[in-house]
């Protein structure tokens, strides 16, 4: 192969890349996505490169994709909704309950937060703390093998938090985390069925709990799994 063929098939790589990079953006926008902010950050980092390997095929696509220890990635339609009501804002310090592959905290990174992510599963933990060093974000993010819904003083408070997951009640470890003034997005399961919920603290502490649509997440467990 000559330099030039080697360049020629370099650029419609890349060429190929970026035709698919629109297309999952413009499906997105198709689904009712319009926060620039999210895209932005949806452009920036490729979810392929956070799905295992043998589902790089689908991380394109709208569908959640499986993980270790029973977990998924989010379908990222509702993973750019969760994103959008938590309404993000520059440098605002962040906390994720529930990394998963780590996706969605490169996506809260790029979207300028100061993130901390905890992850009960020490075998999802790893592998999303390699991903994310091997991505460029390894800096970017604060990634624990701990309980999220368990007390921590040392974690400090948070402008944002982001929780991955369906819960039957919001635990009060996690409210207790919220500045005055902070935003909470994750969701609640009412009635059998789950719920997105954004909570606001206000100046005075008290809680204020939306209910937004029905949200396709997997459920949340209290504990730290040592096994796994």
């Amino acid at each position: 192969m000559t330099s030039d063929e080697g360049a020629g098939m370099t650029e419609e790589v890349a060429a190929s890349e970026g035709e698919r990079t629109v297309a999952f953006l413009l499906s997105l926008r198709a689904q009712g996505v319009r926060d620039l902010v999210v895209l932005r950050a949806m452009e920036r980092v490729p979810r392929e490169r956070f799905a295992p390997s043998r589902f790089a095929d689908l991380a394109r696509q709208d569908v959640s994709v499986p993980l270790l220890c029973g977990q998924t990635m989010t379908a990222p339609h509702t993973v750019a909704a969760l994103l959008t009501a938590l309404e993000m804002q520059p440098s605002a310090r962040v906390l994720e309950v529930g990394t998963g592959s780590g996706y969605v905290s490169a996506l809260l990174a790029a979207m300028g937060g100061e993130v901390v992510s905890l992850e009960r599963y020490r075998t999802l933990a790893l592998a999303a703390h390699e991903r994310l060093s091997g991505n460029g974000y390894g800096q970017s993010v604060d990634l624990r093998h701990a309980d999220g819904f368990q007390p921590d003083r040392t974690l400090g408070r948070f402008d944002r938090i982001l929780v991955n997951g369906v819960a039957h009640a919001m635990p009060e470890a996690l409210l207790m985390r919220l500045s005055p003034g902070g935003r909470l997005v994750g969701a609640l399961r009412v009635e059998g069925v789950a719920r997105r919920v954004v909570v606001t603290k206000a100046a005075d502490g008290s809680f204020d709990h939306a209910m937004g649509p029905v949200v396709r997440l997997p459920p949340l467990a209290p504990g730290l799994a040592r096994a796994l």
